[in-house]
């Protein structure tokens, strides 16, 4: 077995590599590997946070484990445990086609699961400052995300008109100016005769989006207000710092429309990301195509 790099200010080699340090590290992106766990509430989860923050060499095992696997490590603390991104060509990616199968919807309504997506991490962290303080709680509601979106999709169609636009659908057209449209003729409940919302309403499908997001570790529920309300994760944050400068993220923030309920937000994308320290090739909980 190779012994491990110098660690620095060691002088010297480090002690050899044993297979119980390859397993700990394993193990270690194991933990990272359920975010829904919480390092507060595994022992030994801890103690490997703990090596890994002390012995510089155990850290660079377990990025190694963690490269090898495909993953990119967004952050190892006690806030956010082992915090792992799938990168796009690792087995542990979930596609955005995958996800919208596994929600039980056709292909004309995977779009429409992106934007809700793209809106709940609009909403839950819509300054730039929200994203860089560690400390920040992000509080959504799904019958907010909805309304914030019904919001956009009449900038949007404002737009369309001062320019001229045909506002029918058009199939071929890119990004929100194609969404608005489907979104804003979709019914927002289309309740059941005993009150359940359809999984095909825009509130079915944003509850979808949120349910997923809630068994990934990136939301947790806090109560059943408008359609049911979500507070934000260290893990959710990490991930939605990396999409922050993405095209569909600096279109929808280009509109300036302010979250309901929020009228100190203001959508604006950050005059320098620099600061935010990101991780290379990390996403989302999916990737497109």
């Amino acid at each position: 077995m190779p012994a491990a790099p110098e660690g620095p200010g060691d002088g010297g080699p480090a002690a050899p590599v044993t297979p119980a340090d390859a397993a700990d590290a394993a193990r270690l992106v194991a933990f990272g590997l359920q975010p829904r766990l919480l390092p507060a509430r595994d022992a030994a989860y801890a103690d490997l946070l703990r090596r890994h923050r002390e012995d510089p060499a155990f850290a660079r095992l377990t990025g190694a484990v963690a490269t090898g696997l495909g993953l990119v490590v967004l952050e190892v603390s006690t806030r956010a445990g082992m915090a792992v991104a799938a990168a796009e060509d690792s087995v542990f990616a979930v596609r955005m086609g995958d996800y919208a199968r596994r929600a039980a919807t056709d292909a004309a309504d995977r779009f429409l699961h992106g934007l809700a997506h793209l809106a709940v991490a609009a909403m839950a962290f819509p300054r730039p400052q929200d994203l860089a303080d560690d400390g920040y709680i992000g509080r959504i509601t799904v019958n907010g995300v909805d309304a914030f979106v019904r919001q956009a999709c009449r900038r949007l169609e404002e737009r369309a008109a001062e320019r001229g636009e045909n506002t029918d659908p058009a199939s071929g057209a890119p990004g929100l100016e194609a969404a608005w449209r489907v979104y804003a003729r979709r019914s927002a409940t289309g309740a059941t005769k005993d009150a359940r919302r359809l999984a095909g309403s825009t509130t079915g499908i944003v509850g979808k989006a949120v349910a997923f997001l809630t068994e990934s570790g990136f939301l947790q529920r806090t109560g059943d207000d408008a359609g049911g309300a979500y507070r934000t994760t260290a893990r959710y944050q990490l991930q939605v710092r990396d999409m922050a400068g993405g095209a569909a993220m600096s279109e929808l923030l280009e509109l300036g429309v302010v979250p309901v309920g929020d009228g100190g937000a203001t959508l604006l994308p950050p005059d320098d990301t620099d600061d935010l320290d990101l991780a290379d090739d990390a996403g989302l909980p999916f990737h497109s195509s």
